[in-house]
């Protein structure tokens, strides 16, 4: 039987101590023993065990969706949502409107002559965005531009640099109505600015050009090719381009036609040759065609002149019209101005003293009152009409010009030597008492057109005035007949002339033959309103009774007389009334008149205002400004000779032979 041990009992080891050292006897470390490496066995490659690339992929993929849907977001708003906006704003920075001017209308003379046209301007103007640091890369460019465009269009540095500086604009007018060249000038220094700057920036510098936001505005400049001929009539065209008085104010809108629009894509101030534009053309202005004749009228204006000159007087107007037609040859004021110089021009003459003007014109008002006399059968040419040196009616004594004995005057007479109290007694004879006789009167000169618009309708025209027959003092109801107490025009006065000479008809007064529209197609004035005042048999006998006056040695007229043709007239010297004081100081000389008496044809009238030298008297100062006119008149428009012999009425009779 096999022997049994105990077990064996294990002792633990003591622990090494640091380095590995085994501990000697008693626990204490020994002596560090060295381990040899003793190379194993040769093991093969290690194998890398890779993660899944799948999470990544899914991140990455996430990532760039996320990108992708932030820009089609963002697409889509400026595509779609705010794509106006955007446009709009790109619009402002890239395409500038312009204004297209329409071609002024030209105003002719009855036979096409221009007396006002339009030549070629420019308007100078600028973006003022285009002048600001953010654009031009520079602070003072305001003031660089203004320097170098001041001296060309003769305008303020300072203003001009005012102007460049305005906040919020894309637009401003630098300079209207520059003519061809002073555009050219700016586009050459332009253009050179632009070649510098170009190269400027190519060195790396700023390349800033300081004229690239001025631009060019086609334009018309109004000129008037004959100076100062007509120009009362024709009047002027402000700076702002409308019509500021006569035809040009009158048919402003007519005139003026309609501006257009055109709109490019500019970059840097140039205009992009491929880029989008749009234009709205301008559509010109109406021509019109006045029934004035410019050769008449220079003969007018210049015979007014050089007698207003001479007399020393604050100013002169001759009318010129067609009898039978009522149509205005001429109508001439002196002095008068330069429309194409506004600057030299005296603010006093820029009107139409000949329509504008209200004076009382003396006796050439007298055919009104013979006109109503013999109409109204109160009278004849050869009734007996006595005439003292002093008439006392009312509270007043009357007396003509100059103080003479009793005369033994028939109608005609009367006339011929332009009777104050000749003309009083036979004016009485209109009615059974003074009242009567005033209401008779004043009713012919209202059909006469006295008191009433000429029918012109022309700016600032008067009517002149005349005061209700029961307002009429005591001392107008003896004023009137003679042509003092009551006011008109020169033009009113030629058509009491007119009105005679066209048989008793009158026709109401026209200053434009028609228009002619953008299409060439020429519109013809309506014609004229007629009245008849007296009946035919009156108005020859009328105008016989004004042949005396020029042909007869006693009339007033005879300084008008015209070889070869019969003339009717009639003088005037009215006191006239100052009008800064409203007084009675110095006179309004007169002369009015048709030609030939047998066919009358022409009917010219003249006024000078306050002749200061020399003679006063309407028969010796505007005699032979009427002779003139009328002579050139018939010349020009052809009027045969006189076939006829002047009927020679009486103009005094003998009181003793009882006839």
């Amino acid at each position: 039987m096999p022997s049994q041990e105990p077990p064996r009992r294990r002792v633990p080891r003591p622990a090494r101590p640091a380095g590995g050292a085994r501990p000697g006897p008693g626990g204490r470390p020994g002596p560090a023993k060295r381990r040899t490496y003793r190379p194993g066995p040769p093991r093969g490659p290690r194998k890398l065990k890779l993660g899944s690339p799948k999470p990544r992929l899914r991140f990455v993929a996430f990532g760039l969706s996320l990108v992708v849907l932030v820009f089609a977001v963002r697409l889509l708003q400026v595509q779609a949502v705010d794509a106006s906006a955007y446009t709009t704003k790109a619009d402002q920075n890239r395409v500038l409107k312009s204004t297209i001017a329409a071609e002024r209308g030209e105003i002719t003379d009855r036979s096409g002559v221009p007396l006002a046209a339009s030549d070629d301007a420019y308007d100078i103007t600028a973006d003022p965005s285009m002048f600001a640091p953010a654009f031009s890369k520079a602070s003072d460019t305001p003031e660089r531009a203004a320097a170098l465009l001041a001296p060309v269009l003769g305008a303020d540095q300072a203003n001009l640099v005012k102007k460049l500086r305005t906040p919020n604009s894309r637009y401003t007018v630098l300079a209207s109505r520059q003519t061809p060249q002073v555009w050219n000038q700016i586009k050459d220094l332009k253009s050179v600015l632009a070649t510098k700057a170009g190269k400027d920036a190519a060195a790396g510098g700023p390349g800033t050009n300081p004229l690239a936001g001025v631009f060019d505005e086609e334009s018309s400049k109004r000129v008037y090719p004959n100076g100062d001929l007509a120009a009362g009539i024709l009047g002027f065209v402000n700076g702002t381009g409308h019509g500021a008085g006569g035809i040009e104010s009158m048919l402003d809108k007519q005139l003026a036609g309609r501006n257009g629009e055109i709109s490019y894509t500019q970059s840097g101030g140039r205009r992009v040759p491929t880029g989008s534009s749009s234009e709205k053309p301008a559509v010109p202005g109406t021509d019109v065609e006045l029934t004035i004749d410019r050769d008449i009228q220079w003969e007018a204006q210049q015979a007014i002149a050089d007698q207003v000159k001479k007399s020393k007087a604050d100013r002169g107007y001759v009318v010129v019209q067609n009898a039978r037609t009522g149509e205005v040859l001429a109508m001439a004021d002196a002095p008068g101005f330069d429309p194409n110089d506004l600057s030299t021009a005296n603010s006093a003459n820029l009107g139409n003293a000949a329509l504008q003007d209200a004076y009382e014109p003396g006796s050439v008002a007298k055919i009104m009152t013979m006109s109503a006399v013999l109409q109204q059968k109160a009278a004849s040419p050869l009734t007996h009409v006595v005439v003292p040196n002093r008439l006392h009616r009312g509270d007043r004594l009357f007396h003509d010009d100059i103080d003479h004995a009793t005369e033994y005057l028939t109608l005609n007479g009367v006339l011929a030597k332009s009777s104050n109290i000749g003309t009083i007694e036979a004016a009485g004879h209109l009615g059974s008492t003074q009242a009567q006789a005033d209401k008779v009167l004043y009713s012919y000169l209202t059909k006469f057109g006295i008191g009433q618009p000429t029918g012109l309708a022309f700016p600032g025209e008067t009517q002149g005035l005349l005061a209700k027959p029961q307002d009429w003092s005591t001392s107008q109801q003896f004023t009137i007949p003679f042509g003092q107490g009551l006011s008109l025009n020169a033009l009113q006065a030629a058509s009491v002339y007119s009105t005679i000479a066209n048989g008793g008809v009158r026709v109401q007064p026209t200053l434009i033959k028609g228009t002619r529209g953008p299409d060439g197609r020429f519109t013809p004035t309506p014609a004229p309103r007629t009245n008849r005042v007296v009946s035919p048999a009156t108005a020859r006998t009328v105008g016989t009774m004004l042949e005396s006056v020029v042909g007869n040695v006693e009339g007033t007229g005879t300084s008008a007389q015209i070889p070869g043709y019969r003339v009717a007239g009639k003088t005037g010297t009215a006191n006239r009334v100052d009008p800064k004081t409203g007084s009675y100081r110095g006179y309004t000389a007169s002369f009015a008149g048709f030609a030939p008496v047998d066919k009358p044809q022409i009917t010219v009238y003249c006024a000078i205002q306050n002749p200061t030298k020399g003679s006063y008297f309407g028969g010796s100062i505007c005699g032979p400004i009427f002779k003139k006119v009328m002579e050139f008149s018939l010349k020009t428009l052809q009027v045969p000779p006189t076939g006829s012999a002047p009927a020679r009425l009486p103009v005094t009779f003998d009181p003793g032979s009882g006839h």
